[in-house]
């Protein structure tokens, strides 16, 4: 008789974002009096960059030709030396020296956050911060590191509660956890981490042995100076911390599936070092991205690449601005959307956050996400995204601020 990873048989219910989704079709089908504007998915919706088209139409090109074709990726595993060394680059001109073989290319920051728990024992301590993008909860409960689901948390989890009361940002816990996930820009509250928030929690690490996994795929939506883009700029980060980028949200490669994780060499923990398992795992397990993908992610880093990117991220930058300024004149308190291209809204008097997004969903035909999704500490809010269209984020807030009235 076959047995089933019996953690999978303890998580509650669907994935989040899938249970909007069944939500938002249901009502689709009762034939809304308005369009359905989407806020809630965090997918982008502006084209990709020029540069990075015309690196793509060159790649493809390349494949139809026996002289440029390329088969396997034989180097580091399957990341090509020409990303890896542009992804160095651009940490060099920030002032953090990576090498380039603590660069691991991947098919997305979401995998590598969930895969890296492959190279961790499972009976590690994990901490989360609550409210928290649920692959981090979710992929520990399917390893067997959280413990069983009792309504509200799991078990074997230490949360880390990011409330207003503390700015979003976490206090060091009283039980020791051996892994930390930290989000900063953070999903789902758009806000921030200090140098000097980061400097407490990489000095504990250090002190306990700990594992930091700094999820810092918004990095390039930080407008406000003094916010650090990397952990790394943090003295001592390079002995606890490991470090995931993607491309999706800064170029709008969602749909294109690019990424990477950054573990330095000289991380070691339980007598081994962390580089050297995961470059193991990585090699097992995963045969690379492909070459075009590859060859588009370069583009991101050349000048024009950087200079359009940049646009795009203005216009959704724009896009939070009108959320956020427009949530408020309507009286309700909001957070983020500064430093991150989320908008996190506290409920108006005490709304259980599914009902307010219900209440979104069927008087204004707006599709948020509950905060309750995101934790127990996510309770009473809710998420907005800036990814979408200029117009519909405007007639977005028109009809929110309508119904509240």
């Amino acid at each position: 008789m076959v047995k089933v990873n019996d953690n999978f048989l303890k998580l509650p219910g669907g994935y989040l974002f899938p249970e909007i989704g069944r939500r938002t079709r249901a009502f689709a089908a009762q034939n809304p009096p308005m369009p359905l504007i989407r806020m809630g998915i965090g997918d982008v919706t502006l084209p990709l960059a020029p540069a990075v088209i015309d690196a793509m139409h060159k790649a493809t090109e390349e494949m139809g030709h026996k002289e440029t074709f390329r088969g396997y990726c034989e180097e580091t595993c399957g990341a090509y030396d020409f990303l890896r060394f542009a992804i160095r680059d651009s940490y060099k001109a920030t002032g953090v020296d990576i090498a380039d073989d603590e660069i691991f290319v991947s098919d997305g920051a979401k995998s590598d956050c969930g895969n890296i728990g492959d190279i961790f024992s499972v009976d590690n301590v994990v901490a989360v911060c609550d409210p928290v993008y649920p692959v981090y909860v979710d992929t520990n409960a399917m390893a067997g590191r959280a413990g069983d689901y009792d309504g509200e948390k799991w078990t074997n989890l230490v949360y880390l509660p990011c409330t207003a009361e503390n700015g979003f940002f976490p206090d060091l816990p009283a039980r020791v956890p051996d892994i930390i996930y930290i989000c900063s820009p953070n999903n789902p509250t758009g806000t921030a981490a200090t140098a000097e928030q980061l400097k407490v929690w990489v000095d504990y690490a250090n002190k306990h042995g700990s594992v930091i996994l700094f999820d810092s795929a918004y990095e390039a939506f930080i407008s406000e100076p003094g916010i650090p883009h990397s952990i790394y700029e943090i003295p001592g980060a390079k002995t606890c911390a490991i470090e995931f980028r993607s491309f999706s949200k800064t170029a709008g490669f969602t749909g294109n599936r690019c990424a990477y994780t950054v573990i330095p060499k000289a991380l070691e923990r339980g007598g081994a070092n962390l580089n050297a398992l995961w470059n193991r795992r990585q090699g097992t397990k995963f045969n690379g991205v492909a070459y075009v993908i590859q060859r588009a992610a370069e583009a991101t880093f050349t000048p024009e690449g950087q200079a359009q990117i940049k646009e795009s991220i203005a216009y959704y930058h724009n896009n939070a601005n009108v959320i956020r300024h427009g949530l408020q004149a309507a009286g309700l308190t909001v957070y983020g959307g500064t430093n991150a291209p989320y908008i996190w809204c506290r409920t108006p008097d005490g709304m259980p956050s599914w009902d307010f997004f219900d209440l979104l969903l069927h008087k204004a035909c707006v599709v948020t996400t509950p905060g309750a999704g995101f934790g127990p500490s996510g309770e009473g809010y809710i998420r907005l995204t800036a990814f979408g269209d200029a117009d519909a984020t405007r007639e977005a807030v028109e009809r929110i601020t309508s119904i509240l009235h």
